[in-house]
């Protein structure tokens, strides 16, 4: 019996993190388009990925699901669309720093991502 719960105790500590599907509220309170991506400080995965961005319109809203690891840090970057040199959160390259633009992926919730003028 003490082998079976050490065995069980290894696999707890040893499993992967589970998948989340959450989702990411974006309003761009902007009068410019803009481009937006989120990028994973403990992967590396980006999404939408592939070379792609989220494109929201001004003034618009745009709910977006992403599927992440449970406790994986996430953060924004937005830029105005054909004009990179205008962004906010970590921008294009998620290089710039940023202490509110990051949120921690959780089952079942959603983020809110407000892009102001």
């Amino acid at each position: 019996m003490t082998m079976i719960r050490a065995l069980l105790a290894a696999l707890l500590l040893t499993s992967p993190a589970f998948a989340a599907d959450m989702s990411v509220f974006v309003r761009n309170k902007r009068s410019d388009g803009v481009a937006l991506e989120l990028f994973s400080r403990d992967s590396g995965k980006v999404w939408p990925g592939d070379g792609k961005v989220y494109l929201i319109r001004p003034k618009a809203r745009k709910s977006v699901p992403i599927s992440c690891d449970n406790g994986e840090r996430i953060c924004w970057g937005a830029w105005v669309v054909g004009d990179d040199q205008v962004s906010a959160g970590v921008g294009p390259d998620n290089d710039q720093p940023c202490d509110t633009c990051c949120f921690i992926c959780t089952e079942h919730s959603t983020e809110t991502v407000d892009l102001a003028e």
